[in-house]
């Protein structure tokens, strides 16, 4: 392993520069189970590590602590082959989900990544709302998507598949590929770059293990077949994992993940729903909310048939999601600062005894 395959830029670099006093090297977070990470090193190779107490004493929310994808700052115990991560460097992009639940907390499900593979199957796992809400995922992350659609030795004809993405997907390219004939694998290699970082996401059974195992030249990644009486796949994929593939980058494989709820800002919803945004452009009130009010460019659109009502149902549904997620953040948000400045005043109460 060298920096530079394991996605090492300027960027990491001038960030890593306040630690570089020869006590500490810069290593890439390979895997993450239970707070037990695998990392990527130069010097040492793979080692095994544990964030230092000072750092989760003072990682205030989740995601300060390290995910897949991550530079850290490790002392390394090069006799018991152990880092210590005192410090996760900012990161260049994430992609990042709600956790489950009720709980309004950020989780990040993949770091530093160049590139996202939205990967769906051309069965009945195919759903384009679910895309929808990928895709603002994916422009919120920083990195750029592209849209694989596997499976395609089960599908005599993907033109229907390929016609509904370019109304929701205007200018991501989409993919058509068979990880069992191998057809059209060739096309995901310009993205597989040295130095470069992909994610996969999707849910379970559209073969994003599967893939991963074609890229790679072997199976590295466990896989199971999906049920044929509804199409629906099981988990093979438990935990998140940073694979290099043999010469050329790094691809990051993910669970399937049952719950996909946004964590993103309410503004980009105009990067999945342009032609709304345009539309909108038109409306008699600045402030249309494209319900029922008089001069509604959209509404308009729909009536003549330019545009889908479903895109303005969906468009509404994950307006109000966003929104529901924002208050909940401004309201967590306010719940930590004041425990923080609890904590400080309990110190400093203790230090004056």
């Amino acid at each position: 392993m060298d920096l530079d395959t394991l996605g090492w830029n300027d960027f990491f670099a001038s960030r890593f520069a306040e630690y570089a006093n020869g006590k500490h090297i810069p290593a890439r977070v390979g895997s993450e189970n239970r707070g037990i990470y695998i990392l990527y090193t130069a010097e040492y190779g793979e080692l095994w590590g544990e964030v230092t107490g000072r750092l989760r004493y003072t990682a205030v929310k989740r995601d300060e602590l390290p995910a897949v994808g991550d530079w850290v700052v490790v002392n390394v115990l090069p006799d018991e082959g152990k880092g210590l991560i005192h410090a996760v460097l900012p990161r260049q992009s994430k992609f990042s989900r709600k956790v489950a639940g009720l709980t309004s907390e950020e989780q990040i499900v993949a770091a530093n990544i160049d590139t996202v593979f939205l990967v769906t199957s051309l069965n009945r796992d195919f759903n384009v709302s679910r895309m929808e809400r990928y895709l603002i995922m994916a422009w919120d992350s920083g990195a750029n998507p592209v849209i694989v659609l596997n499976k395609a030795d089960l599908c005599p004809d993907p033109t229907a598949y390929l016609q509904e993405l370019e109304r929701v997907a205007v200018g991501v390219p989409a993919i058509v590929v068979s990880c069992y004939t191998e057809d059209g694998l060739g096309e995901l290699e310009p993205y597989l770059v040295r130095g470069k970082t992909v994610a996969l996401l999707g849910s379970s059974g559209v073969g994003k293990s599967t893939l991963v195992n074609r890229l790679i030249g072997r199976d590295v990644l466990a896989t199971k077949a999906i049920r044929t009486d509804d199409d629906r796949g099981r988990h093979t994929t438990t935990t998140r994992e940073l694979l290099l593939l043999p010469n050329r980058g790094m691809i990051i494989d993910t669970p399937g993940m049952r719950e996909m709820q946004l964590w993103s800002e309410e503004d980009r919803l105009g990067d999945t729903f342009g032609e709304i945004e345009a539309l909108a452009l038109d409306c008699r009130f600045r402030d249309c909310q494209h319900n029922n009010e008089p001069g509604c460019a959209v509404r308009d659109a729909i009536e003549d048939g330019r545009l889908d009502a479903r895109r303005l149902e969906s468009f509404h549904k994950l307006q109000r999601e966003l929104a529901y997620q924002a208050a909940r953040q401004v309201q967590k948000a306010s719940v930590i600062e004041r425990n923080r400045w609890k904590h400080i005043a309990k110190i400093a109460r203790s230090r004056g005894k």
